[in-house]
């Protein structure tokens, strides 16, 4: 069985066959952080706290999972206040680097490992476009299958090849994008806008689809609001929404 819970901006539980794992944890109180540079403003991150209690989530977490290692989906809290042996799941680029923070029990997906009763599956994604998009460095997603169901966390990617040889290649019944349009002044948008959102809802007519990656970090230029007006079929959690049931 999979259900799914969004907490903020990407961080989510999974449980999974009587399992949680926390995905890409920001965990830092409201405003905790500088904002993020060459944005055009300088609202301090996250924007919102979190929706539940942070020791509630720590406590219960059996696993993290990891799409990449930046500030917004892997905080200095969350490094902090997580268990130092707890399994971390991770794309292997990242592997080195949350070891050098003290955990000790890092497994990295390559292809794609059994856990718990599941197969997940590592895929990739472009986090931007030209220079910037290079600058950002390597992204993944995942596809998690129980046997039942098959959930694909597309990541901090847009459009782009990778995520339409994900969908061919898994044929996902649910697929939870970041949109936002995150931006900085110059430059594409780093994470899905609109229009990017729209051609994965074209392409997969039979999946259900859910945004999440809103309203949380300073970067982020399309609201939920704006995303629900624009697409009506795709679907649009709150922080604290179990979406997936």
């Amino acid at each position: 069985m999979i259900k799914l819970q969004l907490l903020r901006n990407a961080t989510q539980i999974l449980h999974i066959n009587n399992k949680k794992v926390l995905i890409d944890p920001l965990l830092a109180p409201k405003h905790t952080y500088d904002s993020i540079p060459q944005t055009g403003n300088n609202l301090r991150n996250p924007l919102v706290d979190l929706p539940i209690d942070i020791e509630e989530v720590i406590s219960q977490t059996d696993a993290v999972l990891l799409t990449h290692i930046h500030q917004d989906h892997w905080d200095i809290t969350a490094q902090e206040l997580l268990p130092k042996d707890i399994l971390l799941f991770c794309q292997p680029a990242n592997v080195d680097t949350i070891r050098k923070q003290g955990f000790i029990n890092v497994q990295e997906i390559d292809d794609e490992i059994i856990w718990n009763g599941a197969k997940i599956s590592r895929t990739s994604g472009k986090h931007g476009t030209g220079e910037i998009g290079q600058r950002m460095g390597t992204v993944s997603g995942y596809v998690i299958n129980d046997g039942k169901e098959s959930l694909y966390i597309a990541g901090d990617t847009i459009w782009c090849p990778e995520v339409k040889a994900a969908i061919d290649k898994y044929n996902p019944g649910h697929i939870v994008v970041n949109g936002g349009a995150a931006r900085f002044i110059t430059g594409d948008s780093i994470v899905m806008d609109i229009k990017d959102i729209i051609t994965v809802c074209d392409y997969t007519p039979s999946a259900k689809i859910y945004v999440v990656h809103l309203e949380a970090v300073n970067h982020s230029t399309e609201s939920r609001q704006k995303i629900k007006e624009a697409i009506k079929r795709c679907i649009v959690p709150d922080d604290g929404e179990i979406f997936i049931y």
